[in-house]
């Protein structure tokens, strides 16, 4: 059945009557005190929406109403009921599917063979995972299918998801990720009546097949110590990573400390982006373009050399700029260490727009939700997010993934610690 006609069917300005008086003998009988309460009348009234539907369904499948009396041109009737148990988030309850003669009718909203109708607590989850609020998910909840929903209950729905957060935040990873990127981004959260700024951390990995994956989300204060990063790199090692060749990241305070404890081998490189946005706080705007322009001469060049020959040329020709100057001086160590490596691999670790890319994709469903009420409401909707995210990456290797990791075996190094797990 189409949607709009589902919604002009059970949409709250037409709703029979008698549905609503069922409700409030329900509401009447049970008087819900608690969520358990209300999952109890909410699975009595779900039989009867589900006969409804079902009745429609079968209106549209013949070509005629029950009680039509026009002259039928399908020779296919109604053939009674058989009795189907169904199991919902709310407990298991029988309903009536009608039948037709032909044995043709083939039910949508509760499939043949399928027992399982928690669809309707999936598409809560889903609108959730998408930043509904849930007032907006509870309204359309009873737009599509007439059933009413607390926001507790809808809160309830969601807070199931969190033993899947939890196996999801302590499954095992790969061994190996010869590419991972860290970065944070802020929220507010609520800290009884105070509303404080949160930090939310994301780490991406790439594994040896070139393949991308979120390795995990915690949430900590706006700086934290090198003890904070050693605390995560030591659960992430004890998760399954036994090596990560390059960690990419935006200066973060103490992880190159935390990392190198638990990774000693491991190569940390400074965003290059992120350290142009810090030098351009010292460069009227007018000279932006020109300045960006010639930092692109220094870390596209074709070789170290040419970099080193290019960067005194920037100095002496910024050199009014001393602050800007300062911020890649203090940071040529990043620069340097990228001419290690082909323009292949420079192009992916050169930057965090990976992860910043996947910080974009959490704003559009956290931008509206003001402070959120705890830790465990950001983790939960980011989460949902990431499954989304998820779903829409193809599951192929980044580009020039084969070239990158000839390049790797080219190095006896790198090639000795890839040919461990090949």
């Amino acid at each position: 059945m189409q949607l709009d006609k589902r919604r002009e069917h059970y949409g709250t300005k037409k709703r029979d009557p008698q549905k609503i008086e069922f409700a409030k003998q329900l509401i009447q009988l049970y008087k819900p005190k608690t969520t358990d309460d209300v999952a109890n009348a909410l699975k009595d009234l779900l039989g009867p929406i589900m006969e409804d539907m079902l009745e429609e369904e079968m209106n549209e499948h013949l070509g005629y109403d029950r009680y039509s009396h026009e002259e039928k041109e399908n020779s296919n009737r109604r053939n009674g009921v058989h009795k189907k148990s169904l199991k919902s988030s709310y407990g298991e309850f029988d309903i009536n599917v009608p039948r037709d003669r032909d044995a043709t009718f083939e039910p949508e909203i509760v499939p043949k063979g399928k027992k399982d109708i928690s669809q309707i607590e999936q598409k809560i989850i889903n609108m959730y995972a998408k930043g509904t609020s849930t007032r907006d998910i509870s309204d359309t909840i009873n737009d599509m299918y007439g059933v009413t929903m607390s926001h507790d209950t809808i809160s309830n729905i969601t807070d199931k998801i969190m033993d899947r957060v939890i196996e999801w935040q302590n499954r095992d990873l790969n061994p190996c990720y010869p590419f991972v990127f860290v970065d944070c981004m802020y929220l507010k959260v609520k800290d009884g009546i105070k509303t404080s700024k949160r930090a939310l951390y994301t780490i991406l990995g790439y594994d040896l097949s070139g393949k991308k994956d979120i390795l995990g989300v915690w949430i900590g204060e706006e700086s934290e110590s090198a003890h904070y990063w050693l605390n995560i790199f030591q659960e992430i090692k004890e998760r399954g990573v036994e090596d990560i060749f390059i960690i990419s990241m935006d200066g973060l305070t103490g992880l190159e400390d935390g990392v190198k404890n638990v990774y000693p081998q491991t190569l940390v490189q400074r965003c290059l982006v992120h350290l142009i946005r810090n030098s351009l706080k010292f460069v009227p705007s007018k000279d932006f373009k020109e300045y960006t322009k010639d930092l692109k001469t220094i870390y596209n060049a074709v070789s170290l050399q040419a970099s080193v020959a290019q960067f005194d040329k920037f100095k002496e020709k910024w050199s009014r700029y001393n602050g800007a100057i300062s911020v890649w001086e203090r940071n040529w160590i990043h620069v340097e260490q990228l001419f290690q490596f082909s323009k292949y691999i420079r192009k992916v670790i050169y930057t965090t727009n990976a992860i910043e890319s996947i910080h974009s994709s959490f704003r559009k469903v956290t931008k509206n939700k003001g402070a959120f009420p705890n830790d465990q409401a950001v983790i939960k909707l980011i989460y949902l997010r990431i499954q989304d995210i998820k779903n829409k990456w193809n599951n192929r290797p980044i580009a020039n993934w084969e070239k990158i990791l000839n390049e790797f075996m080219m190095v006896e190094d790198f090639k000795r610690r890839i040919e461990i797990y090949l």
